[in-house]
Parts: C-alpha cells; structure tokens; sequence
C-alpha cells in the first residue's frame, strides 16, 4: 500500500522528467481525445481554473498527443449525473467532487470530499494516501466502472449566507431551507434544516427566488463570484463542515486501463500538482476576497459562538453512530476514517499550537 501511494505522490514531483521525455518521443505517442465534463465553471475561481490547468498540464507533457478536453458545467450531461455518465462511459471523465455522488452511491461518498469537524489538509491526505481511505474509494468506484484521482483541494469554506443575522441558531434554523452539501448537510437536518444540493450555477436564481432561504457553497473568492452577497449579506464562519475539501478527476475505468502508462502517470502527476497548487492558490486568494467582501459589498461576517459550535459537533458524532448503524458501507468508511484519527491523534495532539497572526 504504502508503495503504490509514495509513487503516486511521487509522480507529482516529476512532472517536469516527465514532460521532457515526452517530448523526446511524442511522435511515437499514441494520440488520445478525451472529453472532461467539469462540474465548476472555468470562470469560478480556483474550481474551475484548477481543471483548466490539468488539461494543460497533461497536453504539455505528452507534447500535445494527449487532450482532456474541459467542458463546462452541463455541456455534456448536468453536473450531478456525471458520476452515472462517467461510469457508462458516454463520457470520458469528469471535474467533479465525491459528494455530488450521494444520489448513486449513497451518504458515505462524502467523507472523500469532506468530513464535519475534521483534519486540516495534511492529515486528510494522509489518511486517504496512506491510511486506506483511497483504496476503499477505488473499491466503491471500480465496481461501478469508474476510477479516480484527487484533483484538487481547497482552504476552508464559509459555514454559510444568510438573510439576516442569526441570534438565536438552534430557534432561527428550524425549517429553514437551505442549499447545504455533503456530511455536513447531514448535521444541519439534525439542528431543524430543510437541504438540498444544488451545483453551483443553480444556487443563485434559488436563493433569490426564495426556493431556498439559505446556503453555503464554498470559500470567499469563488462565493464572490456567484454573486451570493447580493441576495444574503450575513456569512458566518468557520467552516466547519468543511475545514479541507479534495476533489477528483473522475474517470471510465476501461478508459483509463487502455491508457499507456505514460499517459497514466501524467494524469497522477497533473492531479497531484493541483492538489498543492490549488490549495496553496485559495489560502492566497481568500483573505483579500474577505476584505472585498466586507469593504466593498458590504457583508457582515460573523462567528458561530463555541457553544454552538459545540452542539453542531455532538450533532455530527450522533450522526455517525446512527447512519452506521443502518448502513454497512457508511459504517465501513466511518470505521476506516475514525481509525485513523485516533491513530494520528497522538502525533496530532503533540504538534497542536494554537495560531497567532503578529
């Protein structure tokens, strides 16, 4: 395990040899045409832009013979049925995340994108790379006929926008309605929350329709972009549901066994490389996005108060501890990720240094 994972990693860091030897004999590559259905725009920060940059990525380093051709959200197949189109192979692969999955393959393909009250980056990675996390995405995936690599991830997201301030959380959030994604939508329907997942483009027109009264989607510098301080100007962090979120680059699998192993490296090479590259680019990018925020349109942050904060995370283990008893497979997945935070625990509590900015 350990040596399929460290040449994963690896690869990333010769992504440069890589694209050197291709060149050297990319007359002899075989051409490949791929179609990627993004589930994120290219115009939506870090996202979509991330996708982008893979499809450059492997086309470079194969010298042109290789093309993943990015797509915008809906161009192919709308992007919550990408996993079902993926899989059929009616098309190549898909920008998507795992949690956009739950209607196929149920509740527990959301610990892959993001859990509740969980591990800062490296011990995510750690745990999916290392711990069996990703092996039992495979297991999942494969037997559907779809296989993937983690594309992307991303800093820590706003907990969520809303219409008016909320003082009173556990009165105000019952039967409220609101978009919410993931294990953390989970959480919510446990404090009184009506959710539903809608993609990102969707969001909007609901929120200002009044379909939905709330949301969160994601992290000051893409939410900027969708517009959602001109509908509801009170966000509220942190993100609690979502400390980390990894994506993937979601492929056929029959597809991607056809592949030459050159072309599957360059594949584990470019996600890997936006791994980094992605959530380097949003940490950089988010703190000037808050000032704009607050500054120019006028949002009001604000902090969940600890004892709420608190509620929110014995919601979340008693959310654990009753899907795992009604589902085997969430059950399988909590086991794995628990597991290995009690594991990391030790390490983890050693290290812990509360932050300051001077």
């Amino acid at each position: 395990m350990f040596k399929k994972h460290a040449r994963f990693v690896a690869v990333a860091g010769l992504a440069g040899s890589v694209a050197a030897v291709s060149a050297l004999d990319a007359s002899a590559q075989e051409r490949v045409r791929w179609k990627m259905q993004s589930t994120f725009g290219s115009n939506i920060p870090a996202l979509g832009p991330s996708g982008v940059r893979l499809s450059e990525r492997v086309e470079q380093m194969s010298g042109g013979n290789f093309q993943i051709k990015f797509q915008e959200p809906g161009a192919l197949v709308p992007s919550l049925e990408a996993f079902d189109a993926v899989a059929k192979g009616s098309i190549d692969s898909a920008w998507t995340t795992p949690g956009y999955h739950v209607g196929k393959l149920g509740k527990a393909i959301s610990f892959f994108t993001a859990v509740p009250f969980g591990p800062q980056i490296g011990e995510f990675l750690a745990w999916k790379w290392f711990g069996g996390g990703q092996e039992l995405r495979e297991e999942l995936y494969n037997a559907h006929g779809a296989t993937a690599v983690d594309s992307f991830c991303i800093g820590p997201e706003t907990s969520g926008w809303f219409k008016e301030e909320i003082t009173d959380p556990e009165e105000q959030l019952k039967g409220l309605k609101m978009r919410f994604f993931g294990l953390g939508a989970l959480v919510m329907q446990k404090m009184g929350v009506s959710t539903q997942l809608l993609s990102g483009a969707d969001i909007f027109p609901a929120l200002e329709k009044g379909v939905i009264d709330a949301t969160e989607f994601s992290m000051p510098i893409t939410d900027i972009t969708y517009g959602f301080h001109q509908v509801a100007s009170f966000n509220y962090f942190p993100g609690w549901h979502q400390q980390v979120s990894c994506s993937e680059l979601l492929m056929n699998k029959a597809k991607y066994d056809a592949l030459p192993d050159t072309y599957q490296g360059m594949i584990q090479a470019a996600g890997a490389e936006q791994v980094v590259y992605t959530y380097a680019e949003t940490e950089a990018t988010n703190p000037q996005a808050m000032l704009e925020m607050q500054e120019k349109h006028g949002v009001m942050v604000k902090r969940w108060d600890d004892a709420i904060l608190a509620k929110l995370e014995v919601a979340w283990l008693e959310v654990m501890d009753e899907i795992s008893a009604e589902e085997p497979l969430f059950k399988k997945i909590a086991d794995s990720y628990l597991g290995w935070r009690k594991l990391y625990r030790i390490w983890g509590d050693a290290q812990a240094l509360k932050g300051t900015y001077q």
